[in-house]
């Protein structure tokens, strides 16, 4: 039971001027389908073979002996929901149930916008910056390299992808303009209110 691709949810130029089709290209069909490969080639012929991607990763995040699997499913899974964190023409303000909750569990979405850029910006080498739900609570996290809110029992309701091959073709160095473009411009609240209403 291979876990396959997801279909980009867009145009590979539909997220420039933030995001170019040369990285789309790069990072969809090069870095995300190699994660993809590898992953499928792990647990080929395995017990893992069977269940579900999420699974796999829950089972294999604490086993040092399934670090490869983990972190090729980890990373398979965080780039499919990081497409759909991500719209052409997104950004701006938060819509849907989930805008009041922001407000109410972060201040306002100005310091939400805030905490989420400071986390993506300073996560040390390759990682993650996510909006979760945790216990009932909106709170912004950081991971670093494959690992992934799944396994601390927080539900991701949106993602910004800070690993170099997301960004560097477009910004060099410059994360933090790449994390505030996305924010601004990208974010897909629909996606990030929909999430949360199967969560609450």
């Amino acid at each position: 039971m291979s876990y396959q691709q997801p279909a980009l949810p867009y145009a590979d130029n539909a997220l420039e001027p933030y995001i170019s089709a040369q990285t789309i290209g790069f990072h969809y069909g090069k870095h995300h389908a190699t994660y993809i490969k590898n992953y499928n080639g792990l647990v080929e012929g395995t017990p893992f073979d069977t269940k579900s991607i999420e699974e796999v990763i829950s089972e294999t995040a604490a086993d040092p002996a399934k670090v490869g699997v983990f972190n090729n499913g980890a990373q398979a899974w965080n780039h499919s929901f990081y497409w759909n964190s991500l719209t052409p023409n997104g950004g701006g303000e938060p819509t849907g149930e989930i805008a009041a909750k922001i407000v109410a569990d972060f201040g306002s979405v100005d310091k939400f916008r805030e905490e989420l850029k400071n986390a993506a910006a300073t996560q040390f080498g390759s990682g993650w910056a996510w909006l979760v739900l945790d216990n009932g609570t909106l709170k912004v996290v950081k991971t670093g390299n494959a690992q992934t809110p799944l396994t601390s029992g927080q539900t991701p309701l949106l993602c910004v992808d800070v690993w170099e091959h997301a960004y560097y073709l477009d910004y060099q160095n410059r994360r933090p303009d790449h994390v505030a473009a996305l924010i601004d411009h990208l974010l897909n609240w629909k996606f990030a209110n929909d999430n949360y209403l199967a969560a609450k």
